[in-house]
């Protein structure tokens, strides 16, 4: 019903840049807080950025002045600009977002299937 598609990463050597691309698609009414997590290998899933449908935004400590999250509600797409990118930013990157289907329906998330970021010392 729902999918959210990742693009943009790649390799990049340290203190370079990436932009992180998710595009949501599907049978969509609404989407309320879009977001971006990321996952090392052997570590847990964190939460990166989030933002919400008025362009409220939040970051995890480790990427503030680094990262920039932003959205397109009209194309239902969610960015993340990666600048000054750092050997522990490497990790497999996803997005979510927070859907709704229909006006009568609640909102569930959906996730993508991550796209891998890989910084060089």
């Amino acid at each position: 019903q729902v999918q959210l598609v990742e693009s943009g990463g790649g390799l990049v050597q340290a203190g370079g840049s990436l932009r992180l691309s998710c595009t949501a698609s599907g049978s969509i009414f609404s989407i309320r807080t879009m977001g971006w997590y990321r996952q090392a290998p052997g570590k847990q899933r964190d939460v990166v950025a989030v933002i919400t449908r008025e362009g409220v935004t939040n970051y995890a400590d480790s990427v503030k002045g680094r990262f920039t999250i932003s959205r397109d509600n009209g194309k239902n797409t969610v960015y993340l600009q990666m600048n000054s990118l750092k050997p522990e930013d490497t990790a497999v990157y996803y997005c979510n977002a927070d859907v709704s289907l229909s006006v009568q329906a609640g909102y569930y998330v959906y996730w993508g299937q991550g796209t891998q970021v890989t910084v060089s010392s």
